[in-house]
């Protein structure tokens, strides 16, 4: 009779309970392609985004932090046409709450390594000061792969940023364009445009990110179609459509203008993002009035400017906004519909107004001083992980001194301070999480 070793059935036990959790586990996530993602942050709704491998039903589960009742979202379907992409409005949330929520595809709980969270916005209005809050910003995020990228080394790098991104635990995160690259094997169709997405969304290091920070995006020219393309790209609605399957932004073009446009306010601040990609003027394009943004979408941001009683005034634009430097990329190039804007924010006196750019494959702030008005702020953030331009500012005259990085990086702003004496602080830290540089404006100085 032989005699059973106790101590090596527990072993086999455990190793076997071990296997088959990894198995189950690898079942689940195999159904998840890319997400969950948090997409805008209202007072009483949120909306989440997330991706699947095939045709599913996907739902959330979702509780208050700290407490134990649980809620249920609606159901939404995942269909091949649309990439598998689904997104599911979270409605009638409780003002100023953060809610953990579990992700189930095909009714089966889907198990990450990282907290899934939400926040909605706090109702602060007529009861206390504003809150404080923070968000990251950055731009050009390229992830490589190898067989649809040009010889040589790899474009991309750096891609331990999103940790240091991630740990810093922002209110949400703004992408300023070039959020995908398009490559020349996908901008000349649907399937492609849609591939790129799918496999810049996969992308590990972003996923928690992703899954614990709200998130905001416009485009520029690589989201868009090839490099410095303007109004003439014949599949813009193509990837117009591309964008708005896999983004979760409040609305998409504003004021009749068709694009990616749209407004947000986080707090007692407003974020006007504007679309300069879909109505740009071609560069070389004689006997014209050259346009970035378009008449209709001028016409709407000056409108929702003055109307607006934020301390801070974001617009947020894909290209270098304030730069005296005249390029294809920056707004100088425009330069009639520019110094419309800027004479608008003058005579229609707007205070607080800040510009966030991206695109310039480096970090600097723009102070351009103004007669007998405040000075006007631009701060371009770029890039995240694709390639660093090391050849300079090319002569930008209003850059502050000591602002110019050539590496890759972010911004962390911070809005603190009492009502009527709100502080915005924007540091700068590199890719591994070390601050470069920081900057302080109060609103005051803006009026």
């Amino acid at each position: 009779m032989k005699t059973i070793n106790s101590t090596c059935l527990g072993v086999n036990h455990v190793i076997l309970f071990i296997l088959i959790y990894f198995v189950q586990l690898n079942a689940q996530k195999s159904l998840l392609q890319s997400g969950p993602m948090n997409g805008y942050s209202a007072m009483r709704e949120v909306q989440v985004w997330v991706q699947t491998t095939e045709e599913a039903d996907v739902q959330l589960k979702y509780w208050e932090k700290g407490k134990q009742n649980k809620f249920e979202s609606d159901f939404a379907a995942t269909f091949k046409e649309d990439a598998f992409t689904a997104h599911i409005t979270i409605e009638n949330l409780k003002p100023g709450t953060v809610y953990n929520y579990e992700l189930f595809i095909n009714e089966e709980k889907i198990i990450l390594p990282y907290e899934l969270k939400f926040q909605t916005q706090k109702l602060w209005q007529w009861r206390e000061d504003a809150p404080d809050f923070s968000f990251t910003a950055g731009s050009c995020f390229y992830v490589n792969e190898d067989p649809y990228d040009r010889p040589g080394k790899p474009y991309g790098d750096g891609f331990q940023i999103f940790n240091s991104i991630t740990q810093r635990q922002p209110d949400f995160m703004l992408w300023l364009g070039d959020n995908i690259y398009l490559r020349e094997v996908d901008w000349d169709s649907r399937s492609g445009i849609l591939a790129r997405y799918t496999h810049t969304r996969s992308f590990d290091n972003i996923q928690q990110l992703l899954g614990n920070t709200h998130n905001y995006a416009t485009w520029d020219d690589h989201d868009y179609g090839p490099d410095n393309s303007d109004r003439g790209f014949w599949n813009k609605d193509l990837t117009l459509e591309a964008f708005k399957l896999f983004w979760a932004n409040p609305t998409y073009g504003i004021g009749g203008s068709e694009g990616v446009n749209t407004f947000f306010k986080w707090s007692d601040c407003d974020f006007f993002l504007t679309d300069g990609r879909y109505y740009r003027a071609p560069e070389f394009r004689k006997n014209i009035d050259r346009e970035l943004l378009g008449e209709k979408q001028i016409e709407w941001l000056i409108d929702a400017l003055v109307k607006s009683e934020a301390p801070f005034k974001f617009i947020v634009l894909g290209t270098a906004a304030l730069t005296s430097v005249a390029n294809k990329e920056s707004y100088e190039t425009y330069k009639i519909e520019k110094d419309k804007l800027l004479k608008a924010i003058k005579e229609e006196k707007i205070t607080g107004v800040i510009f966030i750019t991206g695109d310039r494959h480096y970090t600097e702030l723009t102070k351009m001083p103004r007669e007998n008005d405040y000075p006007l702020y631009d701060f371009t953030i770029s890039p995240l992980t694709s390639g660093v331009n090391t050849k300079g500012n090319g002569g930008n005259e209003f850059m502050v001194e000591g602002t110019h990085v050539q590496e890759r990086n972010y911004a962390l702003f911070e809005i603190t301070g009492k009502n009527k004496n709100r502080i915005l602080k924007c540091t700068i830290i590199d890719k591994d999480g070390k601050e470069i540089w920081n900057y302080s404006i109060n609103e005051n100085e803006l009026k």
